[in-house]
């Protein structure tokens, strides 16, 4: 085997892990979406199979959104130990993520929160540690796409994803951190049959800590958009990048808080 085949099959296969993870959701999603409509049983007034069905659509959402990036990563970076290692980390904490969630759902059984029994609790502290790693995945995919003077991006593109990967990570870390801690997402106690935001189940009724935790997940996309438009344009200046992340800091934080004063996003 020819040192330059090596040289070209470590990035060329990074980033297509992360189309494959693209790929591996998506059939799990097509998986779940079927169980739902065969399996009629419900767990917490929703189909049983609606979490695992979620959590494979935002993980499609992820990598299809980690690909590209990664893509257009510079050979050296790619090529790095840190990356690899990184993208070994996303796979096992992807199939860990997906298979429990789903198993789960087919025993009828909750996987987040639940802590009744020591097996169930371990599990619980497993996908913690691979939420962890995914949040950290993000995190350093985004610093090398910053340091990567060679990366096939424009600048305000760049500055983007630099920017939304670094928020998504850090404002995830604090705030999944937190709703982890809890005996749930809820901030008081919903009465039966309340309503919830259409679609995505949020209550409003009462405090809900998911629609904080929804909007940190999607700083790595919102701001690379941003900038997206802002080289459409032909903006040069990064302040507008600069003040349009702290400003998605900020409406984390203010998402957030109101949920923790027991206040719903919406009001229905």
């Amino acid at each position: 085997m020819s040192v330059e085949f090596v040289q070209l099959r470590a990035p060329v296969l990074v980033a297509r892990t992360a189309w494959a993870l693209t790929g591996f959701s998506a059939m799990m999603l097509v998986v779940f979406l079927t169980a739902a409509a065969i399996d009629v049983r419900t767990l917490e007034e929703a189909s049983i199979w609606i979490k695992p069905a979620k959590f494979a659509l935002s993980f499609i959402v992820l990598f299809a959104t980690l690909a590209p990036v990664i893509e257009r990563l510079s050979p050296a970076i790619r090529e790095n130990l840190m990356l690899r290692i990184t993208m070994v980390g996303l796979v096992i904490s992807t199939w860990f993520e997906l298979l429990y969630i789903g198993a789960q759902a087919g025993r009828g059984l909750t996987s987040h929160f639940n802590v009744g029994s020591p097996m169930a609790a371990a599990m619980y502290t497993l996908m913690g540690i691979g939420a962890v790693t995914l949040v950290i995945g993000i995190a350093i995919v985004g610093w090398q796409v910053g340091r990567d003077d060679g990366v096939r991006m424009k600048p305000q593109l760049r500055a983007g994803v630099h920017y939304g990967f670094l928020v998504s990570a850090i404002t995830t870390f604090v705030i999944a951190g937190y709703l982890s801690s809890q005996p749930g997402h809820f901030i008081g106690v919903p009465t039966i049959g309340a309503p919830v935001i259409p679609f995505v189940g949020w209550s409003a009724e009462v405090g809900d800590l998911r629609p904080a935790h929804f909007i940190a997940l999607h700083a790595m996309q919102a701001l690379p958009l941003f900038g997206l438009w802002l080289d459409r344009r032909g903006t040069r200046s990064f302040a507008p990048m600069k003040i349009a992340a702290l400003i998605y800091v900020l409406v984390c934080a203010v998402v957030f808080v109101q949920a923790l004063m027991g206040q719903p996003l919406i009001r229905l």
